[in-house]
């Protein structure tokens, strides 16, 4: 694991400049550098040792250094494709994958990406054609980000390593600020800044100095429906099938690995099949609350009890969440407003103190329809039209007073608004806003306000990603469950892990993403999936003999934290004051009159804008962080 950079100038790079921008990487890869400058190109990296770890200090280079390579990521299936390639007559002189993936490519181009089974973000620079060429794994476990600006092109692993090339602007994006403040995280390729990207996952780029860059994809999830076969068939394909990944994860590595658990189906499934490989005990880390409702440590506790585990536990107090705060908004770098990451980064430091590899569950709810949305849009098929917009309309109308605060309603009201819009994508994007479109015209200001923001524009943004929804499926639970594999999952969830295990130079594995695991996925029917009211079926099924008695049957829970329980004491107190004395309120995009009623209704109990304030509590500390005084208008 590692953290890369580059820059691709209209003169000739410093090498202080490459320098500079993998500095800022410091924490994906304390434990070796190299920068190699060629020209008008330089490119570096910061490398975390996981596997050969004396021997794959990077840039790597092919005999002739023609080709040369920064890599950032792990490929499961490296040491067969060397064996590959060492029949095809290339030759190594490292035991680690980043020389293979160079060889890869060099063999057979293009091609290659889709043969690599891992997760990577990945630059290679070709001497002879004085091309660089970037690629990012199919689901986007790690990151790239890119800016061209004036016939420059600047990339790197984090926003930071762009911004630390001196000349180039970067500019905060008012569409991105609005999509934030809908979605909780500006949705990609957009970043923050107007003149910033993030590479698609399964996409490559291309650029020779010269035109602009090129960008085209090498793959796209897309459903590959099988033959039908019984549901036992199934279910042990899904075993075989996940033992093979979670073995492949665990001995790719020159280190201990360990695991997140929470107790839930999808990290119960990942330590259940570590115990079932490993001779020793797995250590495994969980976070936990003083608030029982949102404590799943006793679950994590029975799990690792069951398996015999090396378990560690954390709980997360209030002071914890408020004491950092500014620490995790310069973690993510942009404004993110999933509160999950707190504990996340709590997570991910009590796991680096013992491992330097974890494995994670990520993935098996986009996978499997583990989602309680999942069960939502599948019952909102059986409902008619005209019920259903009768529904929405009914939700439109305003609480009455003594309805007010009512959490439960305010999700009742986020699914009718959704139930009568055309599509599951459609209602995958409003069902994923954190705020309403009413709650935004009246909190935003300036340019915020030019954005059209209504069911027209759900639907436009829909369109925007995918123009023909039932090219994807005719099913509208596919097409809901496909949006939130290729836009929630690398924009929000993986984006949240990355970050927060990075910043502990911890890195955390997902063998639900394997490249095995995600065709099985795919060729699976959704009535497979999602069976009897129940997600993630064939998984349950296939675990729930190694995992204790009933730890299955409970409600999913999800990595929650009691937001609305702390705006009630210190922490609420300490968000109002980062909006009060920041610079985000006289921004120019948003309404400080609103915003300070906002508070008003969260102080007094009548409304719970917990979302929104958390959101607007990392915008106000990325505001001041990011050094901008632009403003809306």
């Amino acid at each position: 694991m590692c953290g890369i950079a580059g820059f691709y100038a209209l003169g000739r790079v410093p090498a202080t400049v490459i320098e500079s921008q993998c500095d800022t990487l410091l924490h994906r890869g304390p434990d070796s550098n190299g920068v190699f400058v060629d020209g008008r190109f330089g490119f570096g990296m910061r490398r975390l040792s996981i596997v050969d770890l004396d021997g794959s200090d990077q840039p790597i280079f092919t005999a002739d250094r023609q080709y040369s390579i920064v890599f950032n990521g792990e490929i499961y299936n490296y040491r067969s494709l060397r064996d590959e390639l060492l029949s095809l007559g290339y030759c190594f002189h490292t035991k680690g994958d980043a020389e293979v993936v160079l060889a890869a490519w060099v063999h057979w181009g293009h091609d290659a990406w889709n043969k690599l089974d891992g997760m990577f973000g990945v630059a290679i620079w070709h001497a002879a054609t004085r091309k660089v060429i970037l690629a990012r794994d199919p689901i986007g476990i790690k990151p790239l980000y890119y800016s061209w600006q004036n016939g420059s092109l600047v990339f790197g692993s984090e926003l930071r390593a762009l911004r630390a090339v001196p000349g180039l602007a970067f500019d905060p994006d008012p569409r991105s600020i609005h999509d934030y403040f809908s979605f909780g995280h500006v949705r990609s390729p957009r970043s923050i800044y107007r003149q910033a990207s993030v590479l698609d996952p399964g996409h490559v780029l291309t650029y020779d100095g010269a035109a602009s860059p090129e960008i085209r994809p090498f793959w796209v999830a897309q459903y590959t429906p099988s033959a039908p076969r019984p549901l036992d068939d199934w279910v042990t394909g899904f075993e075989k099938t996940w033992l093979k990944a979670v073995q492949d994860q665990m001995l790719t590595a020159d280190v201990d690995v360990g695991a997140f658990l929470s107790g839930g189906v999808d990290s119960s499934a990942v330590v259940a099949a570590m115990a079932r490989l490993s001779d020793r005990p797995i250590k495994t880390f969980t976070i936990g609350f003083a608030e029982r409702a949102y404590d799943e440590a006793p679950y994590a506790e029975a799990v690792a009890q069951h398996l015999g585990c090396d378990h560690h536990t954390h709980i997360l107090a209030p002071g914890d969440a408020r004491d950092i705060l500014p620490t995790i908004q310069r973690t993510y770098d942009e404004p993110f407003a999933d509160p999950s990451s707190i504990p996340t980064w709590y997570l991910s430091r009590i796991a680096a103190q013992e491992v330097k590899v974890a494995l994670s569950g990520d993935g098996g709810d986009e996978l499997f329809f583990g989602y309680k949305r999942h069960l939502t849009e599948r019952q909102l098929g059986s409902v008619p039209a005209f019920a259903r917009r009768a529904a929405r309309g009914f939700a439109s109308l305003p609480p009455f007073p003594w309805q007010a605060g009512n959490r439960r309603l305010q999700r009742w009201q986020k699914t009718a608004r959704s139930a009568g819009l055309p599509d599951g994508g459609t209602r995958f994007f409003a069902k994923t806003q954190i705020t309403s479109p009413e709650f935004r015209r009246k909190i935003f200001a300036g340019t915020l306000l030019d954005h059209r923001d209504d069911d027209l524009a759900i639907s436009s943004l829909a369109s925007e990603y995918y123009p023909d929804m039932s090219a994807i499926s005719r099913d509208t639970l596919e097409q809901f469950a496909m949006c939130d594999l290729r836009i929630n999952l690398p924009g929000a969830m993986l984006t949240k892990v990355d970050r927060a295990s990075m910043a502990h130079s911890l890195e955390v594995r997902v063998p639900m993403l394997s490249q095995s695991v995600v065709a099985l996925a795919l060729s699976m029917p959704a009535d497979i999936k999602l069976r009897r009211g129940v997600g993630k079926y064939p998984v349950r099924a296939a675990i729930e003999p190694w995992l204790p008695p009933g730890i299955l049957n409970r409600r999913k829970q999800g990595f929650q934290i009691p937001l609305a329980d702390w705006f009630n004491g210190d922490f609420g107190a300490h968000v109002r004051s980062l909006w009060f004395d920041s610079a985000a309120a006289t921004s120019g995009f948003l309404n400080p009159a609103a915003v300070d009623a906002i508070f008003e209704e969260q102080r007094s109990g009548r409304r719970d804008h917990g979302r929104f304030l958390y959101a607007l509590a990392i915008f106000c500390l990325w505001w001041v962080n990011q050094g901008e005084r632009s403003t809306g208008g």
